[in-house]
């Protein structure tokens, strides 16, 4: 497990553990309410003009809002439970280290789909009668039951694999291509260090980011122009940063023009 993959994994923790324990509080606050409610005798109406009317009311608003937690927490645990399963299923990040390997290593998978969809329509055209067709799909790795799936056909009556699974395949091969070729360029670059009053800017490879470093905290009018150009304040490493892509570093030419205007007024 890389440093990313180490990443990914705490904030799922993190977001399990959110989860559980706002599930905690709600099955504890339900128990609250459900033992305040026993108080009440069964079918014990409010009585209306009596002295105990306001403490009675009070009383039953109470569970009410107990209520009210329990549900507003269990929702807060099924969101955290949905951000749990979520991570790490946007597919390959430019942030993980290994992503050029793992794109490869898709890129590999879908050309070798690609070439054993082809050569199975190839079979089935070659072999014209299922007794025929069956093996030779069969000898390229399909089992018997795949092998007449493919016979049986689409709703058009087309069989073996349709153009449009060969093309939208080939579509992702050209996407994962182009992702590799960017990443490529992108890690190859060579860091970027400007260093003027007031502020550090950084074009780091490594880190995959386009960064801002104050001395301190810039001001509402800095943060703002920051925000506008879609940089986010990293805690972690002490900056406003954006990925390092093309519109990243474009983004950051337009804070350090705004940022320029600024004090010159």
């Amino acid at each position: 497990m890389n440093k990313y993959e180490q990443k990914l994994e705490d904030r799922r923790e993190r977001y399990q553990d959110r989860a559980e324990k706002a599930a905690s509080e709600s099955d504890a606050t339900w128990q609250a309410a459900r033992k305040r409610g026993e108080a009440i005798p069964f079918g014990q109406p409010i009585l209306v003009g009596h002295h105990s009317e306001r403490r009675d009311r009070n009383y039953r608003a109470g569970i009410n809002r107990l209520h009210e937690k329990s549900f507003a927490l269990s929702e807060k645990a099924k969101h955290y439970e949905e951000k749990a399963a979520s991570v790490g299923t946007g597919g390959i990040s430019s942030d993980d280290p290994d992503a050029l390997v793992k794109l490869r290593s898709e890129l590999d998978e879908c050309t070798a789909n690609q070439e054993r969809m082809k050569a199975a329509n190839k079979a089935i055209r070659t072999g014209k009668t299922p007794d025929k067709q069956i093996p030779a799909l069969v000898a390229l790795g399909f089992s018997e039951d795949s092998a007449q799936t493919l016979l049986k056909g689409d709703f058009c009556g087309r069989v073996g694999f349709a153009p449009y699974q060969l093309s939208n395949n080939n579509a992702n091969m050209t996407r994962i291509k182009k992702r590799i070729d960017e990443l490529e360029a992108r890690r190859s670059r060579k860091a970027v260090e400007v260093e003027t009053e007031g502020y550090r800017y950084r074009e780091d490879a490594e880190e995959n980011r386009v960064m801002f470093e104050f001395d301190g905290k810039p001001a509402q009018e800095v943060r703002d122009l920051l925000k506008r150009n879609a940089f986010k304040w990293s805690p972690s490493r002490n900056a406003w940063v954006r990925q390092l892509t093309n519109s990243g570093i474009y983004a950051g030419k337009q804070v350090r023009e705004g940022l320029a205007k600024l004090k010159a007024e």
